[in-house]
């Protein structure tokens, strides 16, 4: 750089120039501050003499940069941190917001990576307690914003320090400083009450909530999820909480404060209504917590204040929510205000419901609460009186009310999306609302009746007439629609409040014969023109959703038998009086909508889903094929009578279409069955062989390709034993298999021709139920290995060397993980005998070997980790390799070696416990072949082994930092998966004792002092009778040792 003049000029255009090129040339040019070490001194330099933010902000990101990315020496870490220190306090004030922050959040990423090295790394929060000290409100601003920043760090994990030790650093700093930070924000928030400066309390305020937010047990709460289980405070936390102010002063700050700060106070009392119940020191404090905790809901519903705000007013739901996760009925009554505060809350629902397009998803909050005190009544001991029979029904009354209400209205233009499309969301926020119809369920029942019965006599006069209204038949079908999902969901949940089962039974039955109605009227008449309005759509999905909860409810194979009373019930009301005439009634909805719906994904998917849920029962899919609607179905499978199947996009559909009708053939004993059903399939491939290769790429090609691969993968999917697989196996191979190569050659480049296809064969060479089992003098096993080994040879060699698309994961990565699961499928299945392929100089093996070698290799390690089912795919070949083809890994270059088992650390680093245990059985197999081999062995005498001896020779660190890893996961975190990392764990000790006796001392020396001697000791009890040998005796040993040595090693 010639001058600091020129730098300051190439970060302004870096940070504000619309010229992307511009942008992209100051990035390149300054890239050598954030990557090379040597510029550290230069940021320096920027930071003390440089006049704009824009360079003042590229020396700090780029200082973070390096302080994440690389080891830099323990002395100039903590030179750069006294230099931070004195920095924000000397120039922080006068400097930019957006400078401020990121200057705070290099300080507190020195700290975090620091804390275990040096100990003035942990004096950060008496640091800011300086800065809160001075009188000026800039330094107060920055110690509270280091703070925050400090608490936000150590609650969320960094990529580039493994889990393990984010953990453990998290867990110090828990123990150590969250407490006395929480403190501060309380002080913090008391000394501000009074103070104009807004900007200081919604620091205060935010730090109070990140300390109860902080992940306290490690569990990784989804913050973006709506609801998170109990809090996990730490005992030592005891007393500030049951300090009455503690609650108060956040009320205190609701009442003072507007939004965003009167939400954050909402927020923080969320928080603490979710502690867990064992904190408090008995019963009687904790009531007088729940006291608290009333008397500020109750004062803020008296007032309503703040609850105009949108924000506010959702917090609030949720905080009245919490009561019914963290307290019982029972404790409620008792309270002292329970009769107002009670009444307060019904008053507030009922008011909710009424202002249903401004509350709409607040309102599951508050029903959630009323479905737990509802169910809650019967086990209520006492005289104290829990006034739900006075409020339950008027709120069960507003809420459907409120639903018509909204469908008679319409919804705005710029709704995100209409409550009855997404069904299963809906399904779900409705999941508390039958314990309320239940409660008093004739009331309730009777007041659907009263509601539905005129809509629906309208419904179906209106289907015969000529033309009709849409818009005002779109508004009868949503409230259709609304009252069916409110009958569904009823019916989902069968709980007795009040009165018995039979009598349950026959009101479930009169809510069910309206709906059954309904359908009848859906499907005739000018409604059945109606497939592609929405509403009709609607009103069909929530017809669907009907028919699997009362499936669920009252079609099963068991609830046949205990369901009298409904179906005598149902046969005096619309005449069907056993399950066979419901089922076909369903049967005949499904068959409906397969042949009416063309368009609609959606109702397509759910009808699909149907008819699959039917089906799958045993006695219920022996029923189906009495049917001659099945019947019609299963012989007439093709886009003329189901005009979806032409539709490319509901070909997914089709796959679960065929899974069906399989299940449904292959119920049947018949082979004469399985092959008239097969013709439409045959067809498509006579026309696809008999394509000439100039005619190949074409686009009725293409879509016949994908249809058919869709289709046959759901057959394949359907055949779970020995006999139907042989049907569907004898019948594609070998006539048919060309067919797969030619499309994967000519179409390589397409994913959506060859997912649909590769999906096939991973579905085609799972071993599932042991289905692919064949006769001992049979070769189809080796046969269906070389298709496997020639069809993943053709889409790897294409797909390498194409150049790369800018959605890498569709275009690349999709395929190559489905072909690295077809292998490993293929490898571990059972019924390929590999020694074999060698023997007889047959390359299929080698060179499918190799191949998948290759596609691993061309993607990077981190992309491999960033996308999940493709590290998923690459774990589970890779445990398959080093478990029965080592020698084959072995016999790589010591780069790619290395490369391979630097993966497997870096599988058990990650936070899937079934990929950290696959890892760790290919770790062990290596292991226990190193000390079989070589360090047990006079020397190594096979290639395998010198190659082996030879990788590790070059490399003698890989495997200490293994066991390191492995010992870290196990002491400093919560694994689940402790059996199986226990195995690699004695292979490794096994193989060098010095590699063991380095890694105790390294471990104790991370230790206080005074736990010294009592962890060396948890060290040597490891060791008890433990022999010199991998047999299982031995192993079983070592892993009871390593439960009771974790134990007592975590013991404070």
């Amino acid at each position: 750089m010639e001058s600091l003049v020129q730098l300051e000029v190439l970060c302004e255009r870096l940070y504000n120039s619309q010229d992307s090129a511009e942008r992209t040339h100051a990035e390149n040019t300054l890239k050598c501050f954030s990557t090379n070490v040597d510029y550290i001194s230069q940021c320096q330099y920027i930071l003390d003499n440089a006049l704009t933010p824009y360079a003042l902000m590229l020396a700090s990101s780029s200082l973070l940069k390096q302080v994440t990315e690389h080891s830099l020496s323990l002395q100039l870490r903590l030179d750069i941190r006294n230099y931070l220190i004195n920095y924000l306090a000397s120039r922080g004030p006068e400097l930019q917001p957006f400078v401020i922050g990121s200057l705070v959040q290099l300080l507190c990423r020195l700290t975090k990576f620091g804390w275990f090295d040096d100990d003035r790394f942990r004096e950060v929060a008496k640091e800011s307690i300086n800065f809160l000290n001075q009188a000026t409100s800039g330094h107060y601003a920055i110690g509270l914003k280091i703070l925050n920043q400090l608490v936000s760090e150590m609650s969320q994990p960094n990529p580039g320090l493994p889990s393990s030790h984010h953990r453990r650093v998290a867990c110090s700093f828990r123990d150590q400083c969250l407490l006395q930070i929480f403190q501060i924000s309380l002080t913090s928030l008391n000394q501000l009450k009074n103070d104009a400066i807004n900007k200081l309390q919604e620091l205060a305020l935010s730090l109070s909530l990140k300390c109860l937010s902080f992940d306290f047990v490690g569990t990784s709460i989804d913050e973006s999820s709506e609801e998170f289980g109990t809090v996990q405070i730490p005992s030592a936390w005891k007393s500030v909480l049951e300090d009455f102010s503690s609650v108060q002063i956040f009320f205190d700050y609701y009442a003072l404060t507007k939004p965003p700060i009167s939400k954050e106070s909402l927020e923080c009392l969320v928080r603490l209504a979710s502690v867990r119940r064992s904190l408090f020191t008995n019963d009687a404090t904790r009531s007088k917590f729940l006291d608290h905790l009333m008397s500020g809901t109750k004062e803020i519903l008296r007032t309503g204040q703040g609850l105009a705000d949108h924000d506010n007013y959702h917090e609030f739901c949720r905080l009245l929510g919490r009561f019914r996760v963290n307290y019982q009925l029972s404790e409620l009554v008792t309270m002292e205000g329970y009769g107002d505060w009670i009444r307060l809350v019904a008053e507030f629902t009922s008011k909710s419901l009424l202002s249903w397009q401004w509350a709409s998803s607040s309102v599951y909050y508050l029903l959630g609460l009323w479905s737990r005190l509802v169910s809650s009544v019967p086990y209520l001991k006492g005289d104290a009186p829990s006034l739900l029979d006075e409020f339950v029904p008027k709120i069960t009354e507003g809420f459907i009310t409120s639903r018509l209400d909204s469908a008679q209205s319409g919804l705005p233009d710029d709704i995100s999306e209409h409550p009855l499309d997404n069904v299963d969301l809906l399904q779900d926020q409705l999941d508390c609302f039958p314990h309320l119809c239940r409660f008093q369920y004739e009331n309730s029942s009777m007041f659907i009746i009263n509601i539905m019965e005129p809509i629906l006599q309208i419904y179906m006069e209106k289907a015969q007439l000529q033309t009709g209204d849409n818009s005002e038949l779109s508004v009868v079908e949503a409230k259709l629609a609304w009252i069916v999902h409110i009958i569904a969901a009823i019916l989902k949940t069968k709980q007795s409040v009040g009165c018995s089962a039979e009598s349950q039974e026959v009101i479930d039955a009169e809510l069910s014969a309206r709906v059954l109605r309904l359908v009848n009227a859906a499907d005739s008449g000018l409604h059945s023109q109606r497939y592609g309005e929405l509403s009709k759509q609607r009103l069909d999905r929530a017809i669907l959703t009907f028919f699997q909860n009362f499936r669920k409810s009252y079609v099963g194979d068991q609830a046949m038998h205990s369901s009298k009373q409904l179906y005598a019930r149902l046969s005096d009301l619309i005449g069907l009086n056993d399950h066979l005439l419901l089922l076909n009634f369903f049967v005949q909805k499904i068959a409906t909508n397969l042949k009416c719906y063309t368009e609609s994904e959606e109702v397509i998917d759910q009808t699909l889903s149907l008819f699959l849920e039917l089906s799958s029962g045993y006695m219920t899919g022996k029923l189906l094929l009495k049917l001659d609607t099945i019947k019609f179905i299963v012989a007439n499978h093709t886009r003329e009578h189901f005009p979806f199947l032409e539709e490319y996009r509901c070909s997914r559909s089709r796959t679960t279409f065929y899974y069906t009708i399989a299940w449904l053939i292959f119920l049947e004993d018949s082979a004469a069955l399985f092959k008239s059903a097969m013709d439409p399939l045959l067809q498509v491939f006579i026309t696809l062989e008999s394509t000439p290769e100039t005619m190949f790429r074409s686009d009725s090609v293409k879509y016949a390709l994908i249809g058919l691969m869709r289709d046959l993968r759901g057959i394949t999917m359907a055949t779970n034993s020995r006999r139907t697989y042989g049907l569907l196996f004898d019948w594609i191979y070998p006539a048919h298999m060309p067919i797969l190569l030619r499309g994967i050659s000519h179409w390589a480049d397409k994913p959506e021709v060859t997912t649909p296809l590769l999906k096939f064969m991973a579905e085609f060479v799972l071993n599932k139920g042991q289905r692919l089992t064949f006769d001992t003098s049979s070769p189809n096993g080796i046969l269906l290995f070389r298709e496997v080994s020639k069809l993943l040879v053709a889409y790897g060699s294409r797909i390498l060397s194409l150049p790369t698309a800018t959605d890498i994961y569709g275009f690349k990565y999709k395929g190559i993980w489905i072909c690295l699961t077809i292998l490993s499928r293929a490898l571990a299945g059972n019924y390929v005998n590999f020694g074999v392929f060698e023997l007889y100089g047959d390359r299929a093996l080698a060179d499918a070997l190799d191949i998948a070698l290759k596609m691993t290799l061309a993607i990077p390690l981190a992309d491999i980790l960033a996308y999940r089912k493709l590290t998923k795919a690459y774990f589970a070949l890779v445990e398959v390799l080093f478990n029965s083809h080592l020698v084959f890994v072995l016999s790589f270059g010591t780069h790619t070696f290395m490369h391979i088992v630097g993966s497997l650390e870096s599988g058990l680093k990650g936070l899937d416990a079934g990929i950290s245990s696959q890892c760790a059985s290919a770790i062990d197999n290596l292991a226990a072949f190193y000390f079989n081999k070589i360090t047990m062995g006079e020397a190594p005498s096979s290639p395998a082994a010198v190659n082996l001896a030879r990788h590790i020779a070059e490399c003698p660190a890989v495997l200490p930092e293994i066991l390191k890893t492995l010992f870290e996961i196990v002491l400093f975190e919560d694994c689940s998966n402790q059996w199986s990392l226990s195995r690699p764990m004695l292979s490794l000790i096994l193989i060098n004792e010095q590699m063991f006796t380095d890694l105790k001392a390294h471990i104790l020396a991370t230790q206080p002092l005074d736990q010294h001697q009592r962890l060396a000791s948890c060290f040597d009890k490891l060791m008890a009778d433990i022999n010199r040998s991998t047999d299982p005796k031995n192993r079983d040993k070592f892993t009871q040792n390593l439960t009771i040595f974790r134990h007592d090693f975590r013991v404070k």
